[in-house]
């Protein structure tokens, strides 16, 4: 039997049961892939109570195809970035057109986040700036391994909790095959951190990464042993790596295609797909879920 693992992104999320189907329904969606009909068995790597205090109750917003920001509101402690002076990641935050200066108070608020959500205006470069800082601050927790207690009685190194789970969802998959990882934004950089640089790391058939920022010189600049010639997680993944991306999606649009990034003893083997999305907010994984190319290619990967 086919296992698939889920790695969602960016942001507080609604509790993980939900979230996993959610991204079903959409797969599925208008005679899509219904991967519990093919008798593919699924899971998700859920890490959002690593940084909030508890989950998003605001379901309607995920059902709306656009909503795809869904912390309507930041933790004072969340925003603090004690690393924030590491030239790598100021690098990062320029490179986003983000002042790496500003980044702790420049965060959008919940009316901004609402307002992109619903897709009710075009995102401003100033609100797009807004958005990266979140992306900026998130990857400091997590490249910093940052200690962080999103509510009393519950305290994680960032790093360490978010490759623990991903690692564990991989080991409850690993007695079926093929085990394939479907992996969006934020959670694209922990699957890869995971399977280039994690010995204990279960083995994989295939992985997916959507919408992902791996593109960025300025992420790669966090792994110490990427090299753009060799820098394809051979040990851990027996099978392809597709990367589907739009070229307007504001996380991976700067650099979307990994191919010649992360090529396998100088050759490149990562499968870069364009799949074109709608509206204002292209970064969606609502969206990306419901595309003919991404669908056709995962079930290709499941053998279904």
């Amino acid at each position: 039997m086919a296992y698939v693992v889920f790695s969602h992104g960016l942001d507080n999320k609604p509790e993980q049961e939900y979230l996993c189907q959610l991204w079903k329904r959409k797969l599925a969606h208008d005679d899509g892939l219904d991967i519990d009909g093919c008798g593919v068995a699924s899971t998700l790597n859920y890490w959002a109570d690593v940084l909030y205090p508890s989950p998003d109750t605001n379901l309607a917003a995920y059902e709306n195809v656009g909503g795809d920001i869904e912390a309507l509101n930041d933790a004072t402690d969340l925003r603090t970035m004690p690393h924030k002076d590491d030239e790598r990641l100021r690098r990062l935050a320029r490179t986003l057109d983000v002042d790496p200066d500003t980044v702790e108070e420049n965060q959008p608020t919940p009316a901004e986040l609402a307002a992109v959500r619903a897709e009710r205006v075009p995102v401003p470069a100033w609100l797009r700036k807004r958005i990266m800082a979140r992306f900026v601050r998130d990857a400091h927790h997590y490249f910093f391994n940052v200690e962080f207690s999103p509510r009393p009685g519950a305290t994680f190194r960032v790093r360490d909790e978010l490759r623990r789970r991903f690692m564990k969802c991989l080991q409850d998959g690993s007695g079926s095959r093929p085990l394939v990882v479907v992996s969006h934004s934020m959670g694209t950089i922990i699957a890869y951190d995971c399977l280039r640089n994690e010995r204990e790391c279960p083995v994989v058939d295939g992985l997916m990464t959507i919408g992902s920022p791996l593109g960025l010189d300025e992420v790669q600049d966090f792994f110490p042993d990427w090299t753009r010639a060799d820098g394809f997680p051979s040990v851990k993944l027996n099978g392809p790596w597709v990367n589907m991306f739009d070229p307007l999606d504001v996380v991976c649009g700067a650099d979307p295609g990994l191919a010649n990034d992360y090529e396998r003893q100088g050759k490149p083997v990562v499968e870069d797909i364009r799949e074109d999305n709608w509206g204002t907010w292209r970064h969606s994984i609502s969206k990306y879920l419901q595309g003919k190319k991404l669908r056709r290619r995962l079930a290709e990967m499941l053998g279904v």
